[in-house]
């Protein structure tokens, strides 16, 4: 695990660069602002670590229901990104800590996401369970619903 990690929140404005390098290769920069970025109660998280520039590490909270889970409390989780240069170091893992914290701290009772099937371990090891099956994406591949239950 990386020794220094510091999460935060950010301006969406400042994880753009991430975003479109680990999520949308080959695709148009514009692809990497979200519906949603610009509401309210969208929260971009970023990870930064000693010795290397700019965020390593982001995920965007937005306020959107829960599909599968009507009525809960919930935010969704998008956009989750980690720097290959810091990959399997913890600070991933940081950042999804972070989220869940910031979102039980805003009183809701669930987090989703849908996940990259690639990425599904690393959600189901911090706790996320699956609903469903897989399903595909337009441009973005196979992913499966996860949500992380809040104490």
């Amino acid at each position: 695990m990386e020794s220094t990690i510091e999460v935060r929140a950010v301006a969406v404005a400042d994880v753009l660069a991430l975003r479109h390098r680990v999520l949308r290769v080959g695709l148009p920069p514009e692809t990497a602002v979200l519906d949603g970025d610009s509401d309210p109660g969208t929260v971009a998280l970023a990870a930064f670590v000693p010795d290397l520039p700019g965020p390593v590490s982001t995920a965007t909270l937005m306020d959107q229901p829960c599909p599968w889970r009507p009525g809960v409390p919930a935010r969704r989780l998008r956009a989750m990104a980690t720097d290959a240069a810091v990959q399997g170091r913890g600070v991933g893992s940081a950042v999804l800590a972070a989220a869940a914290g910031r979102t039980a701290a805003d009183g809701a009772r669930l987090v989703w996401c849908n996940a990259r099937v690639a990425a599904a371990g690393f959600y189901a090891r911090a706790g996320f369970v699956v609903d469903g099956e897989v399903f595909d994406t337009p441009d973005f591949g196979p992913h499966l619903r996860m949500a992380l239950e809040l104490g």
